[in-house]
Protein backbone atom coordinates (compact mmCIF):
# COMPACT_ATOMS: atom_id res chain seq x y z
CA UNK A 1 0.00 0.00 0.00
CA UNK A 2 1.56 3.62 -0.80
CA UNK A 3 1.48 5.89 2.01
CA UNK A 4 -0.01 9.31 1.61
CA UNK A 5 2.75 12.26 1.36
CA UNK A 6 1.63 13.52 5.18
CA UNK A 7 2.67 10.26 6.54
CA UNK A 8 6.13 10.05 4.61
CA UNK A 9 9.38 9.79 6.61
CA UNK A 10 11.58 12.32 6.73
CA UNK A 11 15.06 11.07 5.70
CA UNK A 12 18.44 12.17 6.61
CA UNK A 13 21.60 11.06 4.55
CA UNK A 14 24.95 11.21 5.70
CA UNK A 15 27.71 10.86 2.95
CA UNK A 16 25.75 11.75 0.56
CA UNK A 17 28.02 13.29 -1.87
CA UNK A 18 29.28 9.79 -2.19
CA UNK A 19 29.37 6.57 -4.63
CA UNK A 20 26.53 4.99 -3.00
CA UNK A 21 25.00 8.25 -0.77
CA UNK A 22 24.09 10.21 -4.32
CA UNK A 23 21.91 7.17 -5.61
CA UNK A 24 20.55 7.18 -2.05
CA UNK A 25 19.69 11.43 -1.81
CA UNK A 26 18.02 9.95 -5.51
CA UNK A 27 16.22 7.56 -4.16
CA UNK A 28 14.75 8.99 -1.57
CA UNK A 29 13.52 12.09 -3.25
CA UNK A 30 12.03 9.66 -6.24
CA UNK A 31 10.06 7.35 -2.87
CA UNK A 32 8.17 11.16 -2.19
CA UNK A 33 10.45 11.36 1.03
CA UNK A 34 10.92 14.91 2.29
CA UNK A 35 14.85 14.27 2.08
CA UNK A 36 17.74 15.95 3.97
CA UNK A 37 21.36 16.04 3.39
CA UNK A 38 24.17 16.61 6.39
CA UNK A 39 27.04 17.84 4.50
CA UNK A 40 31.15 19.41 5.11
CA UNK A 41 30.05 22.89 3.97
CA UNK A 42 30.93 23.02 -0.25
CA UNK A 43 32.24 26.87 -1.24
CA UNK A 44 32.57 28.29 -4.35
CA UNK A 45 36.80 28.37 -3.41
CA UNK A 46 37.25 24.87 -2.84
CA UNK A 47 38.93 23.73 -6.11
CA UNK A 48 39.93 20.72 -4.86
CA UNK A 49 36.62 19.03 -5.15
CA UNK A 50 34.15 21.35 -7.83
CA UNK A 51 31.92 17.85 -8.22
CA UNK A 52 30.77 18.29 -4.39
CA UNK A 53 29.35 21.94 -5.16
CA UNK A 54 27.80 20.33 -8.07
CA UNK A 55 26.03 18.00 -6.05
CA UNK A 56 24.65 20.54 -3.74
CA UNK A 57 23.47 22.50 -6.43
CA UNK A 58 22.21 19.33 -7.76
CA UNK A 59 20.45 18.09 -4.77
CA UNK A 60 19.08 21.50 -4.13
CA UNK A 61 17.32 21.43 -7.09
CA UNK A 62 15.48 18.32 -6.40
CA UNK A 63 14.22 19.96 -3.33
CA UNK A 64 16.78 18.32 -1.04
CA UNK A 65 17.44 20.25 2.53
CA UNK A 66 20.99 20.48 3.41
CA UNK A 67 22.36 20.94 6.86
CA UNK A 68 26.07 22.04 6.16
CA UNK A 69 28.34 21.11 8.80
CA UNK A 70 31.29 18.70 10.57
CA UNK A 71 30.59 15.62 12.41
CA UNK A 72 32.41 16.76 15.33
CA UNK A 73 29.55 19.90 16.05
CA UNK A 74 27.55 17.90 17.84
CA UNK A 75 24.97 20.73 18.90
CA UNK A 76 24.53 21.22 15.14
CA UNK A 77 23.80 17.16 14.68
CA UNK A 78 21.48 16.91 17.03
CA UNK A 79 19.85 19.78 16.22
CA UNK A 80 19.81 18.35 12.07
CA UNK A 81 18.66 14.92 13.91
CA UNK A 82 15.67 16.50 15.77
CA UNK A 83 14.10 17.69 12.23
CA UNK A 84 14.13 13.85 10.76
CA UNK A 85 12.65 10.27 11.23
CA UNK A 86 15.36 7.98 9.63
CA UNK A 87 18.82 8.33 9.29
CA UNK A 88 21.01 6.55 6.34
CA UNK A 89 24.47 6.31 6.62
CA UNK A 90 26.75 6.13 3.30
CA UNK A 91 30.00 7.20 4.96
CA UNK A 92 32.87 5.70 3.39
CA UNK A 93 35.42 3.09 5.30
CA UNK A 94 37.94 6.05 6.94
CA UNK A 95 34.64 7.41 8.50
CA UNK A 96 33.07 4.24 9.50
CA UNK A 97 34.26 5.23 13.43
CA UNK A 98 32.35 8.30 13.01
CA UNK A 99 29.56 7.15 13.12
CA UNK A 100 29.40 7.24 16.81
CA UNK A 101 29.13 11.11 16.88
CA UNK A 102 25.88 10.18 14.95
CA UNK A 103 24.69 7.51 17.80
CA UNK A 104 25.41 9.98 20.16
CA UNK A 105 23.60 12.51 18.61
CA UNK A 106 20.66 10.29 17.99
CA UNK A 107 20.70 9.19 21.37
CA UNK A 108 20.03 13.02 22.60
CA UNK A 109 17.58 13.78 19.55
CA UNK A 110 15.62 11.62 21.00
CA UNK A 111 13.74 11.32 17.47
CA UNK A 112 14.68 8.87 15.13
CA UNK A 113 12.72 5.93 14.10
CA UNK A 114 15.46 4.08 12.03
CA UNK A 115 19.07 4.14 11.68
CA UNK A 116 21.04 2.35 8.77
CA UNK A 117 24.31 2.72 9.17
CA UNK A 118 27.18 2.31 6.50
CA UNK A 119 27.28 -1.01 5.61
CA UNK A 120 26.32 -2.28 2.23
CA UNK A 121 28.89 -5.15 1.97
CA UNK A 122 29.19 -8.43 3.61
CA UNK A 123 26.93 -9.68 6.63
CA UNK A 124 29.67 -8.90 9.23
CA UNK A 125 28.37 -10.99 12.05
CA UNK A 126 28.89 -14.09 10.09
CA UNK A 127 32.14 -13.75 8.48
CA UNK A 128 35.55 -13.05 8.71
CA UNK A 129 38.33 -12.03 6.77
CA UNK A 130 42.10 -11.59 6.00
CA UNK A 131 43.55 -9.00 8.91
CA UNK A 132 43.44 -5.95 6.09
CA UNK A 133 39.74 -6.67 5.52
CA UNK A 134 38.70 -8.09 9.25
CA UNK A 135 39.60 -4.85 10.64
CA UNK A 136 37.53 -3.11 8.26
CA UNK A 137 34.69 -5.61 9.33
CA UNK A 138 35.35 -4.92 13.10
CA UNK A 139 34.83 -1.25 12.61
CA UNK A 140 31.23 -2.37 11.51
CA UNK A 141 30.78 -4.55 14.30
CA UNK A 142 31.76 -1.52 16.58
CA UNK A 143 29.14 0.37 14.83
CA UNK A 144 26.12 -2.20 15.26
CA UNK A 145 26.95 -2.80 18.94
CA UNK A 146 26.65 0.85 19.76
CA UNK A 147 23.27 1.24 17.35
CA UNK A 148 22.08 -1.36 19.77
CA UNK A 149 23.41 -0.61 23.07
CA UNK A 150 21.65 3.17 22.34
CA UNK A 151 18.30 1.62 21.82
CA UNK A 152 18.35 3.08 18.38
CA UNK A 153 15.79 0.91 15.74
CA UNK A 154 17.79 -0.03 13.47
CA UNK A 155 17.96 -1.98 9.81
CA UNK A 156 21.67 -3.49 8.44
CA UNK A 157 22.14 -3.88 4.60
CA UNK A 158 24.02 -6.69 3.68
CA UNK A 159 24.42 -6.11 0.16
CA UNK A 160 27.67 -8.51 -0.03
CA UNK A 161 28.85 -7.37 -3.83
CA UNK A 162 27.18 -4.99 -5.77
CA UNK A 163 26.95 -6.23 -9.39
CA UNK A 164 27.86 -2.92 -11.02
CA UNK A 165 30.96 -2.13 -9.27
CA UNK A 166 32.68 -5.31 -9.00
CA UNK A 167 31.72 -6.54 -13.10
CA UNK A 168 33.55 -2.59 -13.07
CA UNK A 169 36.28 -3.83 -11.01
CA UNK A 170 37.34 -7.01 -12.34
CA UNK A 171 36.67 -6.90 -15.86
CA UNK A 172 37.50 -3.47 -16.42
CA UNK A 173 35.31 -3.48 -19.56
CA UNK A 174 36.79 0.41 -20.36
CA UNK A 175 39.70 -1.19 -21.18
CA UNK A 176 40.60 -3.37 -24.08
CA UNK A 177 42.07 -6.38 -23.30
CA UNK A 178 42.57 -10.42 -23.69
CA UNK A 179 43.33 -11.60 -20.81
CA UNK A 180 41.78 -11.59 -17.16
CA UNK A 181 42.69 -12.76 -13.97
CA UNK A 182 40.28 -15.30 -12.58
CA UNK A 183 40.57 -15.41 -8.52
CA UNK A 184 40.21 -18.82 -7.31
CA UNK A 185 39.01 -21.38 -9.72
CA UNK A 186 35.39 -21.20 -11.58
CA UNK A 187 34.06 -21.42 -15.25
CA UNK A 188 33.38 -18.16 -16.91
CA UNK A 189 30.49 -18.06 -19.18
CA UNK A 190 31.01 -16.31 -22.81
CA UNK A 191 34.03 -16.76 -25.39
CA UNK A 192 37.40 -18.50 -24.35
CA UNK A 193 39.60 -16.03 -23.49
CA UNK A 194 43.43 -16.98 -22.17
CA UNK A 195 42.91 -17.44 -17.70
CA UNK A 196 45.64 -16.15 -15.86
CA UNK A 197 44.63 -17.93 -12.24
CA UNK A 198 45.66 -16.98 -8.68
CA UNK A 199 45.33 -19.53 -6.45
CA UNK A 200 44.81 -18.82 -2.71
CA UNK A 201 48.24 -19.06 -1.44
CA UNK A 202 49.11 -16.36 -4.29
CA UNK A 203 46.27 -14.06 -3.20
CA UNK A 204 47.61 -14.37 0.39
CA UNK A 205 51.48 -13.77 -0.54
CA UNK A 206 50.04 -10.53 -2.28
CA UNK A 207 47.81 -9.03 0.50
CA UNK A 208 51.02 -9.69 2.77
CA UNK A 209 53.67 -7.86 0.29
CA UNK A 210 50.97 -4.97 -0.48
CA UNK A 211 50.82 -1.78 1.74
CA UNK A 212 47.77 -0.38 3.61
CA UNK A 213 45.19 0.25 2.31
CA UNK A 214 46.19 -1.29 -0.89
CA UNK A 215 45.73 -4.77 0.60
CA UNK A 216 42.34 -4.52 1.62
CA UNK A 217 41.20 -5.18 -1.96
CA UNK A 218 42.75 -7.96 -2.01
CA UNK A 219 41.23 -9.38 1.36
CA UNK A 220 37.86 -8.83 0.15
CA UNK A 221 38.58 -10.98 -2.97
CA UNK A 222 39.87 -13.16 -0.99
CA UNK A 223 36.52 -13.20 1.01
CA UNK A 224 34.29 -13.21 -1.93
CA UNK A 225 35.88 -15.87 -4.21
CA UNK A 226 37.83 -17.86 -1.88
CA UNK A 227 36.11 -18.59 1.15
CA UNK A 228 33.09 -17.70 -0.34
CA UNK A 229 31.81 -15.84 2.82
CA UNK A 230 28.80 -14.15 1.22
CA UNK A 231 26.80 -16.95 0.77
CA UNK A 232 28.31 -19.16 3.60
CA UNK A 233 25.13 -18.93 6.34
CA UNK A 234 21.26 -19.47 6.34
CA UNK A 235 19.07 -16.41 6.61
CA UNK A 236 17.14 -16.73 10.19
CA UNK A 237 13.82 -15.29 10.90
CA UNK A 238 15.27 -11.62 11.94
CA UNK A 239 16.87 -11.46 8.47
CA UNK A 240 14.99 -10.33 4.84
CA UNK A 241 16.08 -11.36 1.54
CA UNK A 242 15.56 -7.92 -0.39
CA UNK A 243 13.87 -9.62 -3.91
CA UNK A 244 10.74 -11.08 -1.13
CA UNK A 245 10.84 -7.75 0.20
CA UNK A 246 10.58 -5.62 -2.44
CA UNK A 247 8.65 -8.62 -5.30
CA UNK A 248 7.71 -5.96 -7.46
CA UNK A 249 11.32 -4.73 -8.15
CA UNK A 250 12.73 -5.07 -11.48
CA UNK A 251 16.49 -5.98 -10.93
CA UNK A 252 19.04 -5.69 -13.06
CA UNK A 253 21.19 -8.91 -13.93
CA UNK A 254 24.39 -9.87 -14.34
CA UNK A 255 23.67 -10.72 -18.12
CA UNK A 256 22.16 -6.78 -18.64
CA UNK A 257 24.74 -5.04 -16.49
CA UNK A 258 27.36 -6.99 -19.07
CA UNK A 259 25.28 -5.87 -21.87
CA UNK A 260 25.38 -2.40 -20.35
CA UNK A 261 29.35 -2.69 -20.21
CA UNK A 262 29.80 -3.39 -23.65
CA UNK A 263 27.54 -0.38 -25.03
CA UNK A 264 28.58 1.72 -22.51
CA UNK A 265 31.68 0.95 -20.50
CA UNK A 266 30.86 2.60 -17.09
CA UNK A 267 34.04 5.12 -15.74
CA UNK A 268 36.44 3.49 -13.82
CA UNK A 269 35.59 3.97 -9.64
CA UNK A 270 37.28 2.19 -6.39
CA UNK A 271 35.68 2.41 -2.91
CA UNK A 272 38.11 4.63 -0.37
CA UNK A 273 39.61 2.30 1.97
CA UNK A 274 42.06 5.29 4.20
Amino acid sequence: MVSSPKSKNKILIFGATGYLGKYMVKASVSAGHPTFVYARPAVESDHSNPSKLQLHRQFESMGVTIFQGELDEHEKLVSALQQVDVVISTLAVPQHLDQLKIIKAMEEAGTIKRFVPSEFGNEVDRVSGLPPFEALLENKRKIRRATEAAGICYTYVSANAFSAYFIDYLLHPHIQRDEVIIYGTGHAKGRMMKRSYMPEDEIIKLYETLPFPENIAVAILHNIFIKGDQMSFELTEDDLEASKLYPDHVYTSVDKLLDICLSAPPKPKLAAFA
